[in-house]
Parts: C-alpha cells; sequence; structure tokens
C-alpha cells in the first residue's frame, strides 16, 4: 500500500465536485500564497500526523472552522499544522476541554468567514475597478492584496482585543459565577415593517442598499450608546444591554432616526429583560423568545417590553410606576422645596395576552417622556 492510500483511507474525506481548486488557476494559487504566506505541502493527514493529533481530530477541527473537504489533496501549509497543534495543545495541557476547543475554532470559522465573505464582496471588489483602460481587475487584484493584507491583519486584531477587553470587563463584573453564563440581560429585536413587501417591488441593488443603511445605522446606534449588537438578519437587528435603560434609549433613537430617513420603512421594537444564555456570540433562552414575540405584534413605529423590563425601568427610576405616581413625586418635591424627579421614559400597560409557549404576556408600550410633572 502506497503512502497517499494510506493517506485516503485514514483520512476518509470526500472531494466536493463543486468546489473549484485555486491550483487550476495560477492567479488564484499565487493569491492564495500571498494571503496563507506559504506553499501547499501536506496532505490532510500528513498535516494531522506532523501536528501530533489523530485524523478524527484534525477532520473535527478543520470542518469546525467551515473549511471544505479536501480529500487527500496536497493542499495544507505549515501554518495549518501549527493551528492544529496549538489547539490539541490547549486540550492536553487542560486549559480547554476537547468539546470546547472544537467550540472555539466554529466560533472563530463563522465570525471570520463572514468578515472574509464582506471583505471580498463589498470592500476589495470596489478597490479592484481597473483604474486604466485595458487593465483587468485581475490585474489590480494581487498587488492591492500584498499592500493591504498587513494593514487589515493588524487592525483585525487590534478590534478583536478590544473587543475581548469590554467581553472579559463585563463578565468578570458578574455578580457570581452563575451570572457568568447564564445572566440578566436586556434584549431587543428591531424589524423593519413590510420587509417582505419591499423585495418584490424593489431591484436587487436597491433593497441590498437599504439592508446595509439599516443595519449600519442599528450597529452605530447600539455601539455608541453602549449596546452590544448579536446579530443581524437582513431586516432585523438584535442587540443587547447590561442596563434595561440603555436598551431602551437606543429603540427609540432607533426609530427617531428611521422615521427621520425618508427612504427607510417603518421599525417595530420589542424588549424584554430577564436571563439569558449565551454561547458563541449569540444569546438564547424565554427572555430571547419573549422580545422575538413582543416585536411581531409591536405597532408600527414603537416600542413594546415585558413586564420585567418595565420593572426594571422603574426601579432604576428611568420610568415612573403611573402618571399618577410621578405627579405625585412631583407635588411632594415642590412642597419640600426638592428638585422633582425627571424620568426618562413613560411606560403605559397595553392588552394581556396569551402567547403560546409563554404563557400570558403583559405589554408595556414605551415612550420617552422628559422634564418633571408638575
Amino acid at each position: 500500500m502506497t503512502v497517499d492510500d494510506m493517506d485516503s483511507d485514514a483520512a476518509g474525506s470526500r472531494v466536493d465536485s463543486q468546489d473549484v481548486d485555486p491550483a487550476d488557476n495560477p492567479l488564484a494559487l499565487r493569491l492564495e500564497q500571498l494571503i496563507l504566506g506559504a506553499e501547499r505541502r501536506y496532505t490532510p493527514f500528513q498535516a494531522a500526523r506532523s501536528a501530533g493529533v489523530s485524523m478524527e481530530l484534525a477532520s473535527r477541527f478543520w470542518r469546525a472552522m467551515g473549511f471544505a473537504d479536501i480529500g487527500q489533496a496536497r493542499a495544507l501549509t505549515e501554518a495549518d499544522v501549527l493551528a492544529l497543534r496549538r489547539l490539541a495543545g490547549l486540550v492536553e495541557a487542560g486549559l480547554l476541554s476537547e468539546a470546547m476547543a472544537v467550540q472555539v475554532a466554529r466560533s472563530t470559522g463563522q465570525t471570520t468567514a463572514r468578515l472574509a465573505e464582506w471583505q471580498i464582496d463589498s470592500f476589495l471588489e470596489g478597490l479592484t475597478e481597473p483604474p486604466e483602460p485595458g487593465m483587468t481587475r485581475t490585474e489590480v487584484t494581487y498587488p492591492l492584496i500584498e499592500l493591504l493584507l498587513p494593514e487589515l491583519e493588524e487592525f483585525i486584531v487590534y478590534v478583536w482585543r478590544r473587543q475581548l477587553a469590554a467581553a472579559t470587563g463585563r463578565v468578570v463584573q458578574a455578580a457570581d459565577d452563575e451570572e457568568m453564563v447564564d445572566r440578566r440581560l436586556a434584549v431587543c429585536f428591531a424589524d423593519l415593517v413590510g420587509f417582505t413587501r419591499l423585495t418584490r417591488r424593489m431591484e436587487e441593488e436597491e433593497l441590498g442598499e437599504l439592508v446595509e443603511a439599516f443595519e449600519t445605522t442599528a450597529a452605530d446606534l447600539v455601539a455608541a450608546n453602549g449596546g452590544r449588537l448579536v446579530k443581524t438578519l437582513g431586516d432585523e437587528v438584535l442587540y443587547a444591554a447590561d442596563d434595561a435603560g440603555v436598551a431602551a434609549e437606543i429603540a427609540l433613537r432607533l426609530i427617531e432616526t428611521m422615521a427621520n430617513d425618508e427612504t427607510m420603512p417603518e421599525l417595530r421594537v420589542g424588549m424584554a429583560f430577564g436571563t439569558v444564555t449565551t454561547r458563541m456570540g449569540d444569546v438564547f433562552g424565554s427572555t430571547v423568545n419573549l422580545a422575538s414575540r413582543l416585536t411581531s405584534i409591536a405597532p408600527r413605529d414603537a416600542v413594546l417590553v415585558d413586564a420585567a423590563f418595565a420593572e426594571e425601568l422603574i426601579r432604576t427610576g428611568d420610568a415612573p410606576a403611573s402618571e399618577a405616581e410621578a405627579a405625585e413625586a412631583a407635588a411632594t418635591a415642590e412642597k419640600e422645596g426638592e428638585e422633582a424627579p425627571v424620568y426618562r421614559f413613560a411606560l403605559q400597560p397595553m392588552w394581556q395576552r396569551p402567547v403560546r409557549g409563554l404563557g400570558v404576556i403583559e405589554p408595556w408600550l414605551l415612550t420617552r417622556r422628559a422634564g418633571p410633572v408638575g
């Protein structure tokens, strides 16, 4: 039996007929070598063996990172070997379990895959427009990537470190170990109204521009006001915040900003406050489900919150329990020569309604409210 036969038997990998091998295109191969910084040297089996890991574990890591099966093509580099060795080393040292190492690979692969797709589809494609007649896009691509690659790499590492520092700070401030994983958060969905109808009327390019403008506006507002964008779903964004007041401010600013843009559809927002499980940058649990349901029943250009969210705003003094209570507090303050309390938000109880899987819920309409009541 030859070494290649042994490789094939040990890997058990398949070749996806839809994948285009860069080796079939000289420029594609040059670009691959430029980006990876190394030439192809190993088959999957040889890379696993050089890293000192089993082929089964190597395959789990590669699939978690989102890499296609390549059979026994000689397509891997020293960097692939080093990455395997590092992940396996973390497991051997007891710093990560094998399952956690696979999760690290999967979360990193999913995040960077989306980033790479965006950079090629939107960013790089625009920059590689031929500057002179007669030049092809491919003639521009190589020198451009050669110039951009080190700068973008440094920038990505910088942003990642900043985000990691912020996330670590939030976790270590948790009240106890249980809150480090299952935390109390404000979760919010913001949804474009009538998006399905828009897809029938608008050209693809127009639709893409609208979605990009919505996602950009939402992401900027969430970040600037202290929230965390969890994910975007085209016509919907999901964000979270540790503080209910922060989440409420973001929601109202989103609606106000979108209302001032005639090109944008109306928006509806649903928010809930409670225990949330976080995994791989996403959020799960009944609080998230409740926020989603509230979004689906929210009026146009309005924000609905659940009872727990309303209670949190009242507890922190961001909203009065009722207008009568606000008026009474203002009268008491005036009588005693003190400043009347200033509430940022107003809450109006809405109709109770049953929601499948969540029981009877009591939505509250959240609005902006400035100044004391007198």
